[in-house]
């Protein structure tokens, strides 16, 4: 079987993203009158995640949700789902807010990170203390705001919905503190990376929110299975892709610093690839300045370089290869109704192949 390619997204993401950010502008639309009337002050944090979540994102785990719903038999329009899909999209919003404190990053979506932006608003209003601490402790509390209003979106799911998306909330969380000790020690192999691939994002990208959509729809016990078949290497994958872009990708697309993993030294299958061939100088280098914080924009090119020569990058696309082609394997024969097996082709090609 051959895998697919197709970078652009899906036309039957805008619908999805369409019905999900509605139903969070409303809910946010809401939330921001109901404390502004009690302090004026309390209208920066709950805006702070409506702008992070219209700045852009691909809505991809509402549309895995979606499908996978769909596939047991449920109607796309349902409020449930539109629901289960807002609830996974102010998730995902926590996660980047916390993460981007953890990594010290400045940029998302081509915007200030939420902390960033606190620090900003500290020192141009002249406040007392340290901006960076304010900064951060805001941002901290935005995400948790973020991560309260995912579970009030998901409180009239049914107990298995609600079991999944709670097993969703614990793998991201361990998958980072991976991703966090996999940084700090310096050093991983390729099958510790992609454990970090898989538990960091993959299961949280695509097998969870599959799972969810079958909850949903009442049949995740007959359909857990092909969903995990096909959503565990697709997740991997996307991770995968992740890396790459995280390495390679262009900012204007990614809305983040080019080579942003690089300076960060992040634990990925595609520096595990390059130090396990790299030899002489190269080995050196890597050894030295990867994850410097001091790296300059010469040396991100010299490791990208690195990462070409000793065929690290043509590894890792190889596996995404392989990867999908497993993930759309599992779709032969599986018993999805409606329109669910051609839509989950579609993000899998997409995953594959996308460039932000």
């Amino acid at each position: 079987m051959s895998v697919p390619s197709a970078p652009l997204a899906p036309e039957s993401l805008a619908g999805i993203a369409e019905r999900v950010d509605v139903r969070i502008e409303r809910l946010l639309r809401h939330e921001v009158e109901r404390w502004s009337a009690l302090d004026a002050d309390l209208f920066e944090p709950v805006d702070a995640i409506r702008e992070l979540v219209m700045a852009g994102g691909k809505r991809l785990r509402p549309a895995f949700c979606q499908w996978a719903y769909v596939a047991g038999g449920g109607d796309p329009a349902d409020a449930l789902v539109v629901d289960a899909g807002a609830a996974l999209e102010l998730l995902h919003t926590f996660a980047l807010i916390h993460d981007d404190i953890m990594d010290g990053s400045t940029v998302r979506r081509g915007m200030h990170s939420v902390h960033r932006n606190f620090e900003a608003r500290h020192a141009i209003r002249d406040w007392r203390g340290e901006g960076r601490r304010f900064g951060e402790g805001v941002a901290i509390l935005v995400g948790d705001l973020a991560f309260v209003y995912a579970d009030l979106l998901l409180a009239n799911a049914p107990r298995p919905a609600l079991d999944v998306f709670t097993e969703l909330r614990l793998e991201v969380n361990i998958g980072q503190y991976l991703d966090l000790l996999g940084t700090v020690r310096g050093g991983v192999s390729v099958d510790q990376a992609r454990r970090i691939c898989l538990y960091k994002s993959g299961k949280y990208t695509i097998e969870r929110p599959l799972h969810l959509g079958a909850a949903l729809a009442g049949r995740l016990d007959e359909l857990g299975p092909v969903l995990s078949a096909y959503g565990i290497p697709l997740g991997e994958a996307f991770q995968l892709r992740d890396d790459l872009l995280g390495a390679f990708g262009d900012a204007a697309l990614t809305g983040k610093p080019v080579g942003e993993d690089i300076r960060e030294g992040k634990p990925t299958a595609l520096y595990a690839f390059a130090a396990g061939a790299a030899d002489g100088t190269a080995a050196k280098l890597l050894a030295d300045r990867f994850g410097a914080p001091d790296l300059t924009q010469a040396e991100v090119g010299e490791l990208q370089a690195i990462f070409e020569s000793t065929g690290a990058r043509r590894q890792v696309e190889c596996c995404i290869d392989r990867l999908v082609e497993k993930a759309l394997g599992a779709l032969d024969g599986a018993g999805l109704d409606g329109e669910a097996r051609p839509r989950l082709t579609e993000l899998a090609s997409f995953v594959a192949g996308r460039q932000y």
